[in-house]
């Protein structure tokens, strides 16, 4: 059998993983590995620095395992991760970090601007919402209007058990799918109950027949 390289190993290794877990590895400085997920991505790039404040840096400063929540204001999401350092002849090298989605709980409603003000709807009440021009789209059963949050951000804060990004430019509420039909290069269209056609993009496609299990 051929040498197995670094990077073939820990992507095999982040195969063991669900789609929702970022996997990233660093020596002591800088990042030297990174697969982001579907669910959640940092934009790590190989050879940036290990900034101070995420869970690498605080696993390398204390030389155990880190694990806790961080803010969006380190990487421009939320998100929970667990940092694991490693070691030879009893040096640190490196850590091993898994990022996980941040889940906002308490929250039940998106507070939608309209022409004549602020709409809050429930979660239930979401059929989909939309990245156009760069706004955000809400829409529900007869209204729509729009939101300052970004689809990347709506993916922390919505349940997951409900909505699920499917697209670039969408993520669509599960209870409100009559149909899904496929459609070319192994991708879908979704026939929502409002008579509105969603697609599934081919990046997200094997994502998203995962989760509904198809």
């Amino acid at each position: 059998m051929e040498k197995l390289t670094l990077d073939s190993l820990l992507d095999v290794i982040g195969e063991l993983f669900s789609d929702e877990i970022s996997i990233a590895v660093s020596d002591t400085e800088r990042y030297v590995y990174y697969r982001p997920s579907k669910r959640i991505d940092l934009k790590i790039q190989i050879g940036d620095p290990v900034k101070p404040g995420t869970i690498a840096f605080k696993a390398l400063e204390t030389k155990q395992k880190a694990s806790e929540f961080i803010d969006k204001e380190v990487f421009g999401v939320p998100y929970h991760g667990m940092a694991v350092p490693f070691e030879q002849d009893g040096i640190v090298q490196g850590v091993v970090m898994a990022i996980y989605p941040a889940f906002t709980e308490g929250k039940s409603v998106v507070t939608v601007k309209s022409a004549d003000g602020w709409k809050p709807i429930p979660f239930g009440d979401v059929k989909y919402l939309e990245a156009k021009d760069r706004k955000t789209y809400v829409h529900a059963d007869g209204f729509w209007g729009t939101n300052k949050n970004s689809l990347q951000e709506f993916e922390f804060l919505l349940p997951r058990d409900s909505f699920i990004r499917c697209h670039r430019s969408y993520i669509v509420n599960v209870h409100h799918i009559e149909e899904i039909h496929p459609d070319t290069h192994s991708t879908f269209v979704l026939a929502m109950d409002n008579g509105e056609r969603i697609p599934v993009s081919q990046s997200y496609s094997s994502y998203f027949r995962k989760l509904l299990g198809f």
